[in-house]
């Protein structure tokens, strides 16, 4: 249909102050979306209707790093589950919103949480751990989804006599952080679950935790059946600029010079941009997407060509990084990747003694956002930069179409302000995008020109859906803290 025929047909409104960032599930015409801190709502996705309220009391000892965020539920039969602050996972009956059961995955006063969204895989609940500002030991659990009862456990900082357990000095595995806390994505021929693995700890000083420290900053294939690690692609050895990879694994078959192949696309926080063999983890191809000063390239195996700044200096990306957690989109029609960026963002880093304390911040420094104002002789300091300035020291959004056989960008449309919108692709060629000004955009999927826009009026954090009921396609997207969902005009 004509997308400029698009027309509001519902609103509703967050009932908890914060950013929004789940997205939602729509089911046989019942929507499901989790609101802050872990309330979960069933609506009617034609009206907006509620249908039930489920409250989640969160424990007190929670204890998160940025934000009481979460990203959404999963489904299974009528059965719901839902991650919590506290480190959860709930079984939730999609019918009556009443509680199946209840099992902790982690201890919150150890900084243990649970914010993304669950990932079904046949008779199983999977999920991450959040708390890698905490010194955390990630992992990765499975769950009976009928009983809750826990049938394997992956860390992600493998201990004593595991499988890169050499890539960690002294006892620095111990609080090694290596959080997941974005959905997997799954290959049921391969059976393969691909998941993003978030920074070592202490963040900012990698000498406290000499070693590539594996398996953070990296994607690791993992048997759903087993929880066995099949192979692994480290993104950011010794991370010092807390460059998580817990983007999308975006699963796509390409004709790769001539050869059929099973290909894993990620843009990652560190501005390069990947391609993958998803059945072995082999490197096919890298490229820097926003402005990369960290490292001079990527070797022949993938692996980053490090250029340290001189203390005081900044380094591009910064630490929000070139990219972050919101969803990329892939159209096997245009054979292009869609990103949402930071462009031009740089941060200025500082390193200092770490003590680990038991859910306490575990950071070992910061980053400041660089300006390009000058303070103190070789320093560089933060400050506010007009919204309608476009610098590269201020850094800006940008939703770009990324070629994945050569890495190069198609078209760039850029953006008033930074971003963290997820991107939703279409069958008839458009792309649906948001940003933090508040505006909700269809694309030109082929080209990035702008075809529609509806101003929203507050930040759009996740990532829109559509979805049809009676014959009528339906888009819906959070912005600020209301729900919105348009359709076409009958």
């Amino acid at each position: 249909g004509n997308v400029k025929n698009l027309e509001l047909k519902w609103v509703l409104p967050n009932q908890v102050f914060g950013a929004w960032q789940a997205t939602p599930l729509v089911v046989d015409g019942v929507m499901y979306v989790t609101q802050r801190p872990n309330d979960v709502l069933a609506l009617d996705a034609k009206t907006g209707r509620v249908f039930w309220q489920y409250r989640y009391t969160v424990s007190p000892d929670a204890r998160v790093c940025c934000g009481a965020n979460n990203r959404g539920v999963a489904i299974l039969g009528d059965t719901l589950y839902l991650g919590t602050l506290d480190g959860h996972l709930v079984a939730i009956d999609r019918t009556t919103g009443r509680s199946l059961w209840d099992v902790a995955v982690g201890d919150p006063k150890l900084g243990y949480s649970i914010t993304m969204a669950p990932l079904i895989v046949k008779d199983k609940v999977l999920v991450g751990s959040g708390g890698g500002e905490y010194g955390i030991r990630g992992f990765i659990a499975a769950f009976d989804a009928r009983t809750g009862k826990e049938l394997w456990r992956f860390h992600t900082i493998p201990g004593p006599g595991e499988k890169g357990h050499e890539t960690w000095g002294g006892d620095s595995w111990k609080t090694g952080g290596g959080s997941v806390w974005v959905t997997p994505s799954y290959d049921p021929t391969l059976n393969l679950t691909y998941w993003g693995v978030g920074n070592p700890g202490p963040d900012w000083n990698p000498d406290q935790r000499p070693g590539d420290n594996l398996y953070t900053d990296s994607v690791v294939a993992l048997d759903p059946d087993t929880g066995a690690l099949k192979w692994h692609f480290q993104f950011s050895p010794n991370d010092p600029y807390d460059y998580d990879s817990v983007q999308i694994a975006v699963l796509a078959d390409l004709n790769w010079k001539g050869t059929p192949t099973k290909a894993i696309l990620w843009a990652n926080r560190n501005g390069f941009f990947y391609v993958l063999d998803r059945t072995n983890g082999r490197f096919l191809l890298g490229a820097p997407f926003v402005k990369v000063n960290w490292a001079s390239g990527l070797d022949e195996k993938g692996r980053p060509i490090p250029t340290p700044q001189p203390e005081g200096q900044p380094t591009w990306p910064g630490v929000q990084g070139g990219t972050n957690w919101y969803s990329p989109s892939f159209s096997p029609r245009t054979g292009l990747l869609y990103v949402s960026a930071w462009e031009g963002y740089a941060s200025v880093f500082k390193k200092e003694k770490a003590e680990y304390v038991p859910g306490r911040n575990f950071l070992g420094g910061g980053g400041t956002p660089y300006t390009g104002v000058t303070g103190a002789p070789g320093v560089r300091v933060g400050r506010a930069t007009p919204l309608n300035t476009w610098t590269d020291a201020a850094g800006n959004g940008a939703v770009m179409a990324i070629d994945p056989q050569t890495g190069q960008k198609k078209w760039v449309f850029k953006q008033f302000d930074v971003t963290d919108s997820g991107n939703l692709t279409t069958a008839t060629d458009l792309l649906f995008t948001g940003g933090r000004e508040g505006y909700f955009y269809a694309l030109d999927a082929r080209t990035g020109t702008e075809l529609w826009k509806a101003s929203l009026g507050g930040q759009i954090a996740n990532g829109p859906i559509t979805y049809a009921i009676d014959g009528k396609q339906y888009v819906s997207v959070i912005s600020g803290n209301s729900l919105v969902t348009f359709a076409l005009r009958d």
